[in-house]
């Protein structure tokens, strides 16, 4: 296979699940680039950032609906009966499990809760209290952050206590780990810790945190296609386009997406932060990630990932990539 990764990002993993059902899998360049150089390997673990949202925590609130414990309507104020208990009125109480995991919701996009230098459990009280300024549906980590504490309120346990979909972890080894970016928050070159500042302030969140290879990334699209991670009909559920752009938890394949224009209308799609990013095409049973280290030792770089992601996801689709 030639070269993938351009100059501007130290390395990176491209692993396919093709339509016959076997994979492939290729790794170039740096693991790590400062303050030493580690070569990339295929089985090299990577900071999946907002893959959280999709591989996690969607998942999580689907297999809770199977287990009939909410209902994709229902309001999140039903398992976290203190959103918002100082108003009853209030816009956050009427929110539901459907309306963040589609990102339709009046919630911002992101907002720095790390700055505010509060305890994780604080944290949470002040995110749960706090009358969000409104606006126009946006892509918002708020949404997972309010469902990963959800999930916590459901099981009684921390989210980085939860078990993940086999291969992937909240408590990777950082031997084994990519880097990601030299935080000046942190003072450090962060590898085998949560880049995300606010999954790392809150110590666990729905929107960021988990870890994993490509290998794992595979497996779970994999289950996906087979229909053994969720029900068909959940599944299906999972994949109803409620916007343009959104199923739930997920992209859908539209013009200029990250996926390409080659592959199905049938495809499922999300990035994360870092540079990583998985794509599902249910039409043609095929399934591709590419997980790289784009943000280290900087985010503060024009890396080109957008355009990368959108070439291989070309190439892949069209079967040039084998």
């Amino acid at each position: 296979m030639d070269a993938l990764i351009p100059p501007s990002i130290p390395g990176g993993v491209l692993g396919i699940l093709h339509p016959d059902g076997h994979r492939t899998l290729h790794a170039e360049g740096l693991a790590q680039r400062e303050p030493n150089e580690i070569p990339m390997r295929e089985d090299t673990i990577f900071d999946l950032a907002s893959l959280t949202k999709v591989i996690f925590t969607t998942t999580a609130i689907l297999k809770h609906v199977e287990a009939d414990r909410i209902a994709l309507d229902d309001t999140l104020a039903t398992v976290i009966p203190d959103l918002r208990q100082y108003d009853p009125s209030a816009a956050e109480r009427r929110l539901t499990f459907r309306q963040c995991l589609a990102h339709q919701t009046h919630l911002p996009a992101v907002e720095p809760l790390y700055t505010y230098g509060q305890t994780p459990q604080t944290l949470r009280a002040f995110i749960l209290q706090r009358q969000w300024r409104p606006g126009p549906p946006v892509y918002s980590d708020l949404n997972f952050i309010l469902l990963g504490i959800a999930l916590e309120r459901l099981t009684g346990r921390p989210l980085t206590d939860h078990t993940p979909p086999p291969g992937f972890s909240f408590h990777p080894n950082p031997a084994e780990c990519a880097a990601t970016e030299r935080c000046t928050w942190r003072g450090r070159v962060l590898r085998g810790e949560v880049h995300d500042e606010n999954a790392a302030a809150l110590q666990g969140a729905g929107h960021a945190g988990l870890f994993g290879p490509a290998a794992a990334l595979l497996d779970f699209a994999a289950s996906l296609l087979d229909g053994t991670l969720l029900r068909p009909a959940t599944i299906a559920t999972m994949r109803t386009p409620h916007s343009a752009t959104r199923a739930l938890g997920w992209e859908i394949a539209h013009p200029g997406w990250s996926g390409g224009d080659a592959c199905s209308a049938e495809t499922l799609g999300h990035t994360g932060f870092t540079g990583t990013g998985l794509w599902i095409d249910f039409a043609a049973n095929r399934a591709w990630t590419l997980l790289t280290n784009r943000v280290h030792p900087s985010r503060h770089t024009d890396s080109g990932i957008a355009t990368l992601r959108k070439r291989v996801g070309e190439r892949v689709s069209t079967g040039d990539l084998r």
